[in-house]
């Protein structure tokens, strides 16, 4: 229960930081009466999983501004970039690439350091690109949707007795997310959500997976264990959301690729060689270790 609590209180932190207010209190004037103005909304962040003129502008001029030197031994993957990207290449599909080790190093340390879990490594790591897709709101909302659905379609099964296999039954439960999803996209009109209408299914499907996982703890464990792990996996997503969106960690992988994959490789032999106690194992036993 605690490590529940301690997850779900470090979900909230995540999701506070990524909202911001939309209206703002006006001071009043001694002779008006206090009115309410919207405030105008965040720009919004370029989306890397989109090849739009705000995303690819901005890093294809970081690439023709930076002077190279030799190719040897210190420019050789600048040089296969700049190649890349004159022949077609996405430049956010190359940013993407070079971010995806260092997800996967967060994560690894969330695990080893902190002691979140969640669910592996991918899904994590494919949830926070999803999320650059959909905007964290968004998806979390689509996510807890899919799961509930789930959850509901096994009980609902279970309830009145319908035995099927494993594969047939997440077929099914599958095909009435399927529907709850588009029914979603049904309402867009009435909801009128910008977002919602740019929703691919790629992010979808990644949803889907998770909730495949979600179901999979249930049967074997309990639903106690799949919410833990479940919001464990939402926070690392949102936190290697945080950094995927962090332009600063974009323009140093992108126009440092060498020494960023040299780096992070460093950091995954040095986390690897831990053996330590975790921070939620110590806090876990932190009686016994004082005595």
């Amino acid at each position: 229960m605690r490590r529940l609590i301690f997850s779900l209180a470090l979900f909230m932190v995540f999701l506070g930081f990524l909202t911001e207010p939309v209206f703002a209190v006006v001071s009043p004037s001694p002779s008006a009466s206090p009115i309410f103005e919207p405030t105008p909304l965040p720009t919004p962040v370029p989306d890397l999983t989109q090849k739009t003129k705000e995303t690819l502008g901005p890093l294809e001029e970081l690439l023709e501004d930076q002077k190279l030197g030799p190719v040897w031994p210190a420019n050789p993957l600048k040089y296969a970039i700049r190649g890349a990207v004159k022949t077609g290449v996405p430049a956010n599909t190359i940013v993407l690439l070079l971010l995806l080790p260092l997800v996967a190093l967060i994560i690894a340390a969330a695990r080893h350091l902190v002691g979140l879990r969640g669910f592996g490594i991918f899904l994590p790591a494919a949830l926070s690109v999803v999320f650059l897709a959909t905007r964290p709101i968004l998806g979390i909302a689509l996510f807890l949707l899919i799961v509930a659905v789930s959850t509901l379609t096994r009980m609902l099964l279970r309830r009145l007795k319908i035995k099927l296999q494993y594969l047939p039954r997440m077929a099914l439960i599958l095909w009435v997310v399927s529907f709850s999803v588009m029914a979603v996209l049904f309402v867009t009109p009435v909801i009128r959500y910008p977002d919602l209408t740019n929703v691919s299914i790629f992010p979808i499907l990644i949803m889907a997976l998770l909730a495949e996982d979600f179901i999979r703890v249930q049967l074997g464990k309990s639903i106690k264990t799949a919410i833990n792990l479940t919001t464990e996996t939402l926070i690392l997503a949102l936190v290697s959301y945080f950094f995927l969106t962090l332009k600063v960690v974009q323009e140093f992988a992108l126009l440092n690729p060498e020494w960023y994959l040299v780096g992070l490789l460093i950091l995954d032999y040095l986390l690897g060689k831990y053996s330590g106690l975790r921070i939620l194992e110590i806090w876990r036993f932190r009686k016994l270790i004082k005595t």
